[in-house]
């Protein structure tokens, strides 16, 4: 259980982060242009906490099974 909550919480916290970076890119001059680097690192954040939540769904579909 404590394995399944620290692998959510890390999934969460990378999405946020991703989020938070996506947001840094409008307000850090010039502001409204997104540079391409920002939107890079939020689809790999992004990316990996999909991951995440994909591998624990395969493993506990595998375990009900």
């Amino acid at each position: 259980m404590k394995r399944l909550t620290v692998q959510l919480t890390m999934a969460i916290l990378l999405t946020m982060s991703g989020i938070v970076l996506l947001f840094c890119g409008f307000w850090i001059d010039p502001r409204g242009m997104v540079d391409s680097s920002v939107l890079v690192a939020f689809g790999e954040i992004c990316t990996f906490a999909g991951a995440l939540f994909g591998v624990d769904y395969s493993y506990k579909l595998r375990i009900k099974n």
